[in-house]
């Protein structure tokens, strides 16, 4: 069995920033419940993502704050 291999065509910290913003926006228009508490917790995963991404490149790899 191979694997489905395909090319992203955006880099990672883009695509991690689009998610971020998109999430919380999601989440506020679903109603309380199991389905919104994932959303909230996906967009600070990405958020942290996103962070962790743009630590390690950064030019000095400062640890964090």
């Amino acid at each position: 069995m191979q694997r489905r291999r395909f090319k992203q065509t955006t880099p990672v910290d883009q695509r991690l920033e689009e998610q971020s913003k998109r999430l919380p926006e999601e989440a506020q228009g679903t109603p309380p419940g199991v389905e919104r508490e994932k959303l909230i917790r996906k967009a600070r995963q990405t958020e942290t993502a996103a962070h962790i991404q743009e630590w390690f490149s950064s030019p000095g790899l400062q640890p964090p704050k």
